[in-house]
C-alpha cells in the first residue's frame, strides 16, 4: 500500500512539474524582447507628412486630356455605349524607381522622381504631357508600401492605401485587437528604433495612434494564459496522470 501511495503522489508531483513547465513555455514565442532596463521610446504624434518616393517604388500612372474630363464625364458621352471604359481597361502597369531615382514612363522617357512628393511628381508628369495633350491631368500612387503586422493578430501585410495611414487604421485593417491582444504593448519597429504605444485610455490614443511608415513592423504582445494552454497542449498526457492518480486513490481507500 506504501508502494501505491508513494507512486500517487509522484504521478501528482508530475502533473504539477507538467503544468509548471507550460508556465515557462509559453513565454517561448513573445518577439522583439528588449534587455532589462531598455526605455522603449513613446512616440507622440508627429505632423502629417506626404510620403516622399524613394528607389525601388513602384509607381503607377493615369493620364487624361481636358483636366480630367474623362474622371468625371457629365454628359456620359465616354459611355454611350452603355460599357464603363475605366471598367474594361486592363490592369494598369506599374513603373520601377531606379537606382538612379529615374522612372520610365510612357511617351515622355525617363523622368527623375526620387525625393518628390506624389504632388510634385505629378505636376512634373503633367508639363512633361503637355507637348503630347491638351491640358493633361496626371494621377500617380505608388503600389508596393506596406505594414507588416504581427503577434496577437496573426502575421499580416498590410498596404498603405494612402500617404497618412495611423496605427489604429492598420491595427483596424488587422482585424482589430481581440482578448488575446494586450492593448498597452503594442511596439512598432522602425529601422534600428522602437516605439511603445498604449491604447488602453482615450489619451494614449491622442498621444500614440503615430502615423505608419512604408517598412514599419507592428507586434501586438498576446496575452499568453499558460495554465489553460498547458492543459491543451499536455491533455493526453494530463488525462493518463489523472486517471491513474484517481485509481491508486480508490485502490487506497479500499
Amino acid at each position: 500500500m506504501k508502494q501505491l501511495f508513494f507512486w500517487a503522489s509522484n504521478s501528482a508531483l508530475l502533473l504539477f512539474c507538467v503544468l509548471l513547465s507550460s508556465c515557462a513555455s509559453y513565454k517561448q514565442n513573445i518577439m522583439f524582447k528588449v534587455p532589462e532596463g531598455t526605455v522603449l521610446k513613446q512616440q507622440t504624434e508627429a505632423a502629417e507628412k506626404n510620403y516622399v518616393i524613394q528607389i525601388n517604388d513602384q509607381l503607377q500612372l493615369e493620364v487624361y486630356t481636358n483636366n480630367g474630363e474623362r474622371l468625371i464625364d457629365p454628359d456620359r458621352k465616354l459611355t454611350q455605349d452603355g460599357v464603363d471604359q475605366n471598367a474594361a481597361k486592363e490592369t494598369e502597369p506599374t513603373y520601377l524607381v531606379d537606382v538612379n531615382g529615374v522612372s520610365k514612363f510612357p511617351m515622355v522617357g525617363n523622368t527623375k522622381v526620387v525625393g518628390l512628393t506624389i504632388g510634385q511628381a505629378e505636376e512634373i508628369l503633367q508639363q512633361a504631357y503637355a507637348v503630347y495633350y491638351q491640358q493633361p491631368f496626371v494621377k500617380l500612387k505608388y503600389t508596393n508600401k506596406r505594414v507588416v503586422v504581427l503577434g496577437a493578430p496573426g502575421g499580416q501585410v498590410i498596404p498603405l492605401a494612402n500617404e497618412n495611414m495611423h496605427l489604429v487604421e492598420v491595427l483596424a485593417l488587422a482585424k482589430g485587437l481581440a482578448n488575446d491582444a494586450k492593448a498597452q504593448n503594442i511596439r512598432v519597429l522602425r529601422g534600428k528604433e522602437v516605439f511603445v504605444a498604449d491604447l488602453t485610455t482615450f489619451d494614449g490614443y491622442l498621444k500614440n495612434n503615430i502615423a505608419m511608415e512604408p517598412g514599419d513592423v507592428v507586434y501586438v504582445e498576446p496575452v499568453r494564459r499558460p495554465i489553460s494552454e498547458g492543459f491543451r497542449d499536455y491533455g493526453a498526457v494530463i488525462s493518463v496522470v489523472t486517471s491513474l492518480t484517481t485509481l491508486m486513490v480508490v485502490l487506497l481507500s479500499l
